[in-house]
């Protein structure tokens, strides 16, 4: 089944940005797939203003949020696997959506309880 987090993350950018705000995601740099300037991440987490007034490229997709950003004046190619994102949010108001992590035994599909009857 496909995942419901990154049409969340989608939708909030739209509305933030059809709203006037300030999309900003809490980024998982734990996660070894995660392409950010190392500099600026602080207890495994960095925040990242994803408003197309910060970013070129935005991609959106099923599977990770990508674009190019600057960065102390350097141009830097950002890649976040979506299992990585921890939220999304306004950097005006705070309004937006967390998600919850899953660990490997959640994200496993359950095994049927059959019984045999004689």
């Amino acid at each position: 089944m496909t995942e419901v987090t990154p049409y969340l993350i989608r939708a909030y950018h739209q509305w933030m940005e059809d709203s006037g705000f300030t999309a900003h995601i809490l980024v998982d740099c734990s996660n070894p797939v995660v392409v950010v300037p190392e500099q600026f991440i602080q207890d495994d987490k960095i925040v990242l203003n994803i408003a197309s007034t910060a970013t070129q490229s935005l991609i959106l997709d099923n599977e990770h949020v990508g674009f190019k950003a600057r960065f102390s004046n350097q141009s830097i190619d950002v890649y976040i696997p979506i299992e990585a994102i921890m939220g999304i949010y306004t950097a005006e108001n705070g309004e937006g959506m967390f998600f919850e992590r899953k660990t490997a035994t959640e994200t496993e599909q359950p095994k049927p309880g059959l019984t045999l009857l004689d």
